[in-house]
């Protein structure tokens, strides 16, 4: 039944009419609820306001710093995005987000569309839905960063790769003894788009879709001792191509920063994470293939004997070309000291097609004794979802949530229907049910519990009582720096410490100072040695997440305002 109802689906545009239905359904809600999540979406949110309130589309600045951890692409979607639905004086967090929106549903639609010609329709529909469904891309899709445009970069140009390499394998086999060639060639219509690909990927995040694509080549070649399929890219006049989209820039860039740019970006960015735990994000080799079951989920119910299974048929041309863009990209980043969840992202979706594959071949390994003991454990993930969707407010919000129960009725059961699907080998049916699962899961997060955590979203709390006061900008802030808060107070915002703080107010006696209670008394101090009085005129207590610890924050007026 599964399998006809999926065969029902592939045929014309219905695949992507129902994909883009699904990621509107997953990525929508929450988009413009949602504060911002962390340090580095405010950083992004921040720059590409600045271009719009200087005219400066070259140089990417957080507030008075130049900031050389990315390329400027992400940043001129989001400017365009900003400038065509809102302004950069509002607060509204979803026109930043949407080029993560738009980038991940095109992604998904790619895999389908790259996916299909190279293991059929019905896997790469399954493929498709899964890479829709995994919690890292949700997650993505949500914020208003790099990855989910380099993502859409990645699949661009890896399915073309593949397509291309398997192509080339089929014409070599087809063409022996002489015979007529019956295997199409690549048109030049997607060429162009590999090499768009890799010079827009360029302008992202730097050299990360090349290094990939430049791997998964050259593990093709190694293993068939031939790299000459290579030559079909063109690559000569490719590359001509891709340096003509990401050259100007870096020539603008390094024009206006005297080289300094570029020299910050390797030193103080690429260096470090490759030589140590950047920030923290530190972790064993190994790290990623512990979280796939959580960041691939819910498709990862399948994952781990997709995973077995395909390197016993990696002989096979179609997941031969998938492992090639697994394997050595995945290994790298385990190697690398520095690691964050959404590193690994870029192979997700050779993942998703290698699982549909598999998948829909009904292959033993997913009903192996072992493999049931897997959908057993499975379940505990949905299940601590559940918990947390009753949990967060309770912790994070105004308390209980009555509403939070039947959320997360409902996604325990959503968990449990694919789970006793595949236990019974019914696994086309339990695959669509992953989708359900999402469907329950992630605008309840999103959109339901996320929002109302007023001790998570410390900025928008702040942001809320300065606004209630009236007072005029710029706000002085001592004890933190959440970049959050110079995206949602303003530019100008002046970071600084307790005795900057106080000396904002005595010179701008009709502003405010936010100041922890670890400076509050140097703070009264500093005031009071300056011949100025403060009075408390709100407080925000909660939870700095990037930190981890619980912080409570004094909004304060010069005495007599």
């Amino acid at each position: 039944m599964g399998t006809l109802l999926v065969d029902k689906l592939t045929g014309g545009l219905r695949p992507y009419l129902l994909l883009s239905l699904l990621c509107l359904v997953l990525y929508g809600p929450g988009l413009a609820a949602v504060p911002p999540l962390d340090r580095d979406e405010s950083r992004f949110m921040q720059a590409s306001k600045q271009m719009l309130e200087s005219g400066d589309f070259v140089r990417i600045q957080f507030q008075n710093e130049m900031r050389a951890k990315k390329p400027v692409g992400a940043y001129w979607l989001q400017a365009a995005s900003v400038a065509l639905f809102s302004h950069p004086q509002s607060q509204q967090v979803w026109p930043y987000r949407l080029p993560s929106l738009l980038a991940a549903w095109a992604a998904v639609l790619m895999t389908f569309g790259f996916g299909r010609p190279l293991i059929g329709a019905r896997p790469a529909l399954i493929g498709a839905g899964l890479l829709a469904t995994a919690l890292i891309l949700v997650t993505e899709a949500h914020q208003a960063k790099a990855d989910a445009v380099l993502l859409a970069c990645m699949v661009a140009a890896q399915g073309v790769l593949v397509r291309v390499y398997v192509t080339a394998r089929a014409r070599e086999a087809a063409g022996g003894g002489g015979a007529p060639n019956p295997v199409p060639s690549i048109g030049i219509g997607l060429l162009l788009l590999f090499w768009a690909a890799q010079g827009f990927g360029v302008l992202v995040k730097g050299p990360m879709v090349p290094l990939v694509s430049l791997l998964t080549a050259l593990t093709l070649s190694i293993a068939d001792r031939s790299g000459r399929w290579l030559v079909m890219l063109r690559p000569m006049s490719g590359v001509v191509v891709a340096a003509a989209i990401a050259a100007p820039w870096f020539a603008a860039i390094s024009n206006a920063t005297g080289g300094a740019f570029v020299g910050a970006a390797v030193k103080g960015d690429l260096l470090p994470k490759l030589l140590g735990a950047q920030e923290s994000h530190g972790g064993w080799p190994g790290t990623y293939l512990l979280l796939a079951s959580l960041t691939f989920w819910p498709g990862s119910l399948f994952l781990w004997p997709a995973l077995v299974r395909a390197w016993s048929q990696r002989h096979r041309l179609a997941l031969r070309a998938l492992l090639a863009w697994i394997v050595p990209v995945w290994l790298m980043f385990e190697l690398v000291p520095t690691k964050l969840p959404h590193y690994v992202l870029p192979v997700f979706p050779a993942l998703a097609l290698l699982t549909g594959a598999l998948l829909c071949e009904g292959a033993e390994a997913f009903r192996h004794r072992a493999t049931r003991l897997w959908y057993a454990l499975w379940t505990l993930i949905g299940m601590t979802l559940a918990g947390a969707v009753v949990a967060a407010p309770i912790l994070l919000g105004s308390g209980f949530d009555a509403a939070s129960i039947p959320a997360a009725v409902a996604i325990v059961l959503a968990t449990l229907l694919p789970v006793v699907l595949a236990w019974r080998g019914a696994l086309m049916p339990a695959a669509l049910a992953l989708a359900l699962s999402a469907a329950a899961t992630y605008p309840v997060v999103f959109q339901g519990v996320l929002p109302r955590l007023q001790g998570m979203f410390l900025s928008r709390a702040v942001a809320e009582v300065v606004d209630s006061l009236g007072a005029p900008r710029p706000v002085a802030i001592a004890g933190i720096s959440e970049p959050s808060l110079v995206f949602l107070l303003g530019t100008d915002t002046v970071l600084t410490d307790a005795a900057g703080a106080a000396a904002h107010l005595v010179r701008h006696p009709q502003a405010l100072a936010v100041v922890t209670t670890r400076e509050d008394d140097a703070f009264r101090a500093a005031a009071a040695a300056q011949g100025g009085a403060v009075v408390e005129l709100g407080r925000v207590d909660g939870v700095n997440v990037s930190r981890g610890k619980r912080v409570s924050l004094g909004i304060y007026g010069a005495g007599g305002r």
